[in-house]
């Protein structure tokens, strides 16, 4: 391009989001402006859309269908958020009409580029296209003059902005400039201070800029505030609100959207044609000492403020009265109207004020929402939202939130400035007891997004089957933040008389670049999970639960206890260890969530001890005595039977073995007299997941924490560290499992000592493998499992999708700790805690 030619390029600014409509006769050269200045995938010709429905891009019969199937594929594009450009002639105002539309109901703007050419040259491309030879020149006279009409009209038919481009040189010369939206200032990512509703409450402003650190609108470490509307009205100093806003946005240290109140005043000072209620008379008369530049800068501020922000990544979204996730990011005055408004059911309540509808309890959106306008008495969390207006015009107080700490900070009224027409105590719709979980949220097929194994997929009959444990047996999901998942058993062993050998575990550990592991003891017991409150007020504060303080579940989310009372004691118990070990204070938490082990195995399994391995023992210990007293008798008659005695004595040794085995995982108990807690690691606090923590510092807080409980209900874990790579450390470890097997005791879990580890192809190793003892063997598999034949079979067991299940649900259970500590809605917690239950109905061999 030449020089002149620079000098004469028209440079054409397009929204990043936006339905661009390009206007003009066939032959005008849209297809190749589209081409030049615009990816392919952008571009929808409805030549190419005549094809797909007729074969022939000609066939003028085709047009309609060939539209419709324009327009789907074109809302489809808007509804994902992708600028879409429209290739056709669009010179009539029906056809123009169907797109304006679309981009209403898609919430973005419409963009009009006009390519008006001379007819003739239309006229000589046509005729020298092939498959355009044969258009009269009458349709192309016809396109001219419906373009010409049409060019004064175009923004009143509401296209955006209108880009006319006239003649070939001025086409050719044309640059298209992508420009961001307003509201999309994702790129900045804070930190950031969100001030909620003011109200000319100037005093309280000045107090909590100053808490925050904030001197003279400026933060020392590079703060930025962002309040989020209604600046004025009602109270004591709204010039001086604006004065402090203005003067810190202008200088880059705040951002600001509008809220309804100076909405209504910037359209006051337009001369527009208000009623001077709702505080806006108050705001008037102190604005009228103000000098008319300052009011003129007061119109412009009001009239450039942009409805609502998208920040941090698109993480965070500022805006006055609330927005759905289908409006972040959008530019409608539908989009601006919520933002400002809200919405409401168009009902009253008893005070007369609009009913406005609970949008908040039904949000899914992965960006926080953070808001104002409807006056709450505290600022809290739900589904991912936070409404900051805590009334300090009422006397309430001036609230802002800190992002990305989540921290609250506020400062009282100085006094009540303006009766409020509704109580400040009032609960605002979408209060602390809204919807938090829904149906959809886990029905059908799922996946789940983590961050440490990617996609995890839920089938549908899987959820199902999860959805009749949630909803009919499980404690109260607020207080389930967390499911453990099943463990991978170890390799099959090859040693002589075992089908379960720790020599699997530690080569397979080696194998996967894991140089020390710790052997902890397995419990004779069930699987517990203990969410341990400082008090019932930290339950209800953190968890929304009322009446309790805490939880104590199985592995499938199960109470352990009927009597709630029992529960409290047990966590009482907790409790009061965790504060004799100081963990309180050194973690700075007011609660923790604990994995353990609840012994004894009768508390959860005692029917079915009843009913089938003591069954099963019983049946063995009656018959075998009997036949072998049988045969020795007939023996010592001289029959030949010393095969068949010999079978008879070892089943009836196999029968015993049995029956010792489960009866070491049932005793008696009485209350609390007999029940054992023991806690192996702190899953996560306020704040932070400990999943991480190392083992050897995990052990060393449950040791500091089983120290403090005198009552006896906490037990400790014994464990061994091993080094992988030394045939000595191993045997000791060996040792040690024979032992502690020999002497009655289910097994061990081999951990890799730093916990969550990858290996060197980067896949994630497994968390735990369980050796379980030959003798405990014998309730999985039965008395006889050890003869040779029987061993030799079940050596041929597959493990591959056990494994598997235990990546997967490890993968799950972490997600949804990573999500608590974060500070996620539950909605957002229990997608990952519902996804490691469903698995559990994968079909996989019971027994390993």
């Amino acid at each position: 391009m030449t020089d002149a030619q620079l000098n004469k390029t028209r440079t054409l600014p397009v929204t990043d989001l936006s339905l661009v409509v390009l206007i003009g006769a066939s032959g005008s050269g849209k297809s190749t402006f589209a081409r030049r200045h615009f990816k392919p995938t952008e571009v929808i010709s409805s030549d190419f859309c005549r094809g797909l429905v007729a074969d022939d891009e000609n066939d003028q019969s085709a047009s309609a269908d060939a539209f419709d199937v324009l327009h789907y594929i074109a809302g489809k594009r808007l509804a994902a958020g992708r600028r879409t450009v429209v290739d056709a002639t669009s010179v009539q105002q029906e056809s123009r009409k169907q797109l304006v539309d679309l981009a209403r109901k898609h919430d973005v703007l419409p963009i009009a580029i006009v390519l008006d050419v001379p007819e003739e040259v239309c006229a000589e491309r046509n005729a020298s296209r092939s498959d355009r030879a044969g258009m009269p020149r009458r349709v192309i006279q016809r396109h001219t003059r419906e373009l010409r009409r049409s060019l004064r009209h175009l923004e009143r038919e509401g296209f955006r902005k209108v880009h006319v481009l006239r003649g070939v040189e001025e086409i050719e010369s044309a640059e298209v400039r992508t420009e961001k939206r307003f509201n999309d200032l994702t790129h900045l990512t804070g930190p950031f201070d969100i001030i909620g509703d003011i109200h000319g409450c100037a005093a309280e402003l000045e107090s909590l800029l100053a808490k925050l650190g904030y001197e003279d609108g400026t933060h020392p470490r590079g703060r930025t505030a962002v309040f989020v509307g209604d600046l004025v009205d009602r109270g004591p100093d709204s010039p001086g609100v604006l004065r402090r806003v203005m003067s810190m946005v202008g200088s880059g240290d705040a951002l600001c959207v509008p809220g309804n109140h100076e909405n209504k005043y910037g359209r006051f000072l337009k001369g527009r044609k208000v009623q001077h209620t709702h505080g806006l008379a108050e705001t008037i008369e102190q604005m009228e000492g103000e000098s008319e530049e300052f009011k003129a800068q007061v119109r412009e501020f009001v009239d450039g403020l942009v409805s609502h922000y998208v920040l941090d990544g698109g993480g965070l979204v500022v805006c006055h009265a609330g927005l759905p996730e289908k409006y972040h990011g959008r530019t409608s005055g539908r989009v601006r109207s919520h933002a400002l408004y809200g919405e409401t059911t168009g009902e009253t309540d008893e005070f007369g004020l609009p009913v406005r509808y609970p949008w908040a309890e039904d949000y899914r959106g992965r960006a926080a929402v953070v808001y104002g306008h409807t006056p709450v008495p505290e600022a809290t969390w739900l589904n991912n939202t936070i409404c900051l207006d805590t009334g300090a015009v009422f006397g309430g107080k001036l609230t802002a939130l800190r992002w990305p700490e989540h921290e609250l900070v506020d400062v009282p009224a100085e006094r009540v400035w303006y009766e409020p027409v509704k109580p400040l105590a009032s609960e605002a719709p979408g209060g602390h007891e809204g919807r938090p979980l829904d149906l959809a949220d886990v029905h059908g097929r799922r996946v789940v997004e983590t961050r440490h194994a990617g996609r995890v997929s839920v089938r549908e009959e899987n959820a199902a089957a999860a959805l009749e444990v949630m909803s009919r047996f499980a404690v109260d999901p607020r207080l389930m933040p967390y499911l453990p998942p099943t463990m991978a058993p170890t390799a099959t062993s090859r040693v002589e008389g075992y089908l379960e050998h720790p020599a699997e575990a530690f080569a397979q550990y080696l194998a996967d670049g894991v140089a020390r592991v710790v052997c902890e003891e397995k419990h004779m017991g069930s699987r517990a999970v203990a969410l341990v409150c400082r008090d019932a007020g930290v339950a209800r504060v953190r968890f929304g639960a009322s009446g309790t303080s805490g939880a104590l579940y199985t592995r499938t989310g199960r109470p352990f206890f009927d009597d709630a009372a029992v529960t409290e004691e047990i966590l009482g118990r907790v409790r009061d260890a965790v504060t004799e070990a100081g963990l309180w204070d050194e973690l700075e938490t007011d609660w923790v969530l604990l994995d353990a082990e609840l012994m004894p195995w009768s508390l959860k399994a005692s029917g079915l001890l009843r009913s089938q391995y003591a069954a099963v023992g019983a049946a063995a210990g009656a018959v075998f005595p009997g036949a072998v007293a049988a045969l020795e008798g007939a023996a010592a008659r001289g029959v030949e039977v010393r095969d068949l005695l010999a079978k008879q004595r070892e089943r009836a040794a196999d029968a015993a073995s049995f029956t010792d085995a489960y009866r070491r995982y049932c005793w008696t108990t009485s209350g609390l007299d007999g029940v054992r807690l023991a806690p192996f690691q702190v899953l996560a606090v306020q704040g932070r997941s400990l999943a991480g923590m190392p083992h050897d510092e995990q052990l060393g807080l449950i040791d500091r924490v089983v120290a403090g409980d005198p009552s006896g209900l906490l037990q400790t874990t014994r464990r061994l560290f091993v080094d992988t790579g030394d045939a000595e450390s191993v045997r000791a470890g060996v040792d040690w499992w024979l032992e502690m097997t020999g002497r009655g005791g289910e097994g061990m879990v081999v951990k890799p000592v730093q916990a969550m580890v990858r290996s060197g192809e980067g896949r994630l190793v497994q968390p735990g493998i369980k050796c379980r003892g030959r003798e405990y063997l014998r309730i999985i598999y039965g008395p006889e499992y050890t003869r040779p034949e029987n061993l030799d079979r079940l050596r041929g067991r597959f493990l591959n999708h056990k494994r598997s299940l235990a990546l997967r649900e490890y993968a799950l259970g972490l997600e949804a700790l990573d999500r608590l500590a974060e500070g996620e809605p539950l909605w957002r917690v229990h997608e990952a805690v519902f996804g490691v239950l469903a698995l559990e109905s994968e079909p996989v061999d019971p027994r390993l």
